[in-house]
């Protein structure tokens, strides 16, 4: 299921210090890393789903909601710290929106760009579910 999974933080006068680690702090190997800016107001990202794929996400400026659904039940988590990130296991449709200004969405992936990985509809993705 999906969850928050609280990272590391070095609190300092001069500045804090977060880090994440493969295989220990996110449960994958990191074979991809992006992020998400300058997205305009009312507007949402991602809207789909993966099949292999698994994606831990974090806020590193700003905030925005996560969408998560498995088909039956949909949960939302909010992320506004950058020291906490949210885990998304693969075959759970997901969706992004309410960005804040200048927010910015890192996203640790745990395959390469692979488009025959997505399911980018949403009744196509509860057909998917059922095999």
């Amino acid at each position: 299921m999906p969850h928050i999974i609280n990272l590391p933080k070095f609190e300092d006068p001069r500045g804090n210090l977060t880090f994440i680690e493969e295989e220990n702090h996110v449960p994958f190997k990191i074979e991809r890393v992006y992020w998400i800016y300058d997205v305009p107001g009312g507007q949402h990202r991602g809207g789909h789903a993966f099949i292999k794929q698994q994606e831990f996400i974090v806020a590193l400026s700003g905030s925005f909601d996560v969408m998560v659904d498995d088909g039956k039940e949909k949960q939302i988590f909010h992320l506004n710290r950058s020291y906490y990130g949210l885990y998304i296991p693969c075959g759970l449709w997901r969706e992004m929106n309410n960005f804040s200004t200048n927010s910015l969405a890192l996203v640790l992936s745990s395959t390469f760009y692979d488009e025959h990985d997505y399911i980018r509809d949403y009744k196509s993705f509860l057909t998917w579910l059922l095999l």
